[in-house]
C-alpha cells in the first residue's frame, strides 16, 4: 500500500490486516501508562482486545501505522462515531471474546488481577461519558514504541488522523489518558487538546481531553 508519509527513516500508512499482531504487541509494550506492561499480564492479548484490535477490524478508515526498518512500531487508531462504534462492538466483537474470558464479578474487585480487570471490561464495556462523546463524537488511541518517540512522529500521526475524521464529517474528537502518563498528558496539551474536566477529583482514573474540528 502506498505510504502517506515516507522518508528514509519511517513511513506512515493505513493499517492493514497483516498488522494485527503488531498492534497487539505495541499495545502490550505501552500498556502500563506508556511503559511496557508485558510483565503485568498473564494473557498478552487481553489489553489489545480492548484498545487495539477492534479498531483495525471495525474502523479501518481511522487506523494508521508507522513502520521503520525494524517493522511496525506505532499506531493511531480510533472511531469516527463513538456511539456507533460502541454498538458495533457490542454486536460483533465482545460476543466473540466473552466465552474466552471469565467475568470476575463474583470476586471482590480489590482482589482482581490486571487480567481480571480487563476481562471485566470485556463483559462490561465502559461507554464514554455523554458529556464527552456528545460534543466530541470521535475518539482515538495512539501508541509508539520508544525507538519512534521524540521524533515528531506522534504529532504527524495525530494531524493525519484529525484531518481524516474531519474529512469524514467529524465535528470533534476526544481521548482518555491515565493521570500517571505524564509524558502523554504533556504531548496532548502541547498539541492543543483541551482538558475537559479541569476540576476533576484527585482520584479520577481517566483524564479526558477534547478538540473541536
Amino acid at each position: 500500500m502506498t505510504p502517506i508519509t515516507s522518508d528514509t527513516r519511517f513511513e506512515i500508512r493505513p493499517c492493514e490486516s497483516k498488522d494485527l499482531d503488531a498492534l497487539y504487541s505495541i499495545c502490550l509494550a505501552t500498556g502500563d501508562s506508556g511503559a511496557d506492561a508485558s510483565s503485568l499480564y498473564a494473557d498478552p492479548k487481553v489489553i489489545g482486545h480492548l484498545y487495539a484490535a477492534p479498531y483495525a477490524l471495525f474502523s479501518p478508515q481511522c487506523a494508521f501505522v508507522v513502520e521503520d526498518s525494524t517493522g511496525v512500531g506505532g499506531y493511531i487508531l480510533g472511531a469516527l462515531d463513538t456511539r456507533a462504534f460502541e454498538a458495533l462492538l457490542e454486536e460483533k466483537w465482545w460476543p466473540t471474546l466473552r466465552p474466552l474470558y471469565q467475568d470476575p464479578t463474583g470476586k471482590p474487585p480489590p482482589k482482581w488481577s490486571v487480567d481480571e480487570m480487563r476481562s471485566w471490561q470485556i463483559h462490561h464495556p465502559r461507554p464514554a461519558p455523554d458529556r464527552i462523546a456528545t460534543p466530541y463524537p470521535s475518539h482515538l488511541h495512539i501508541d509508539l514504541l520508544s525507538r519512534l518517540q521524540g521524533r515528531g512522529i506522534g504529532r504527524q500521526l495525530v494531524e493525519l488522523w484529525l484531518a481524516t475524521v474531519k474529512r469524514l464529517g467529524s465535528t470533534g474528537a476526544h481521548l482518555g489518558v491515565s493521570p500517571a502518563n505524564r509524558r502523554a498528558i504533556g504531548f496532548y496539551r502541547a498539541g492543543g487538546w483541551r482538558e475537559l474536566d479541569p476540576e476533576r477529583s484527585s482520584s479520577a482514573r481517566t483524564l479526558w481531553f477534547g478538540m473541536k474540528l
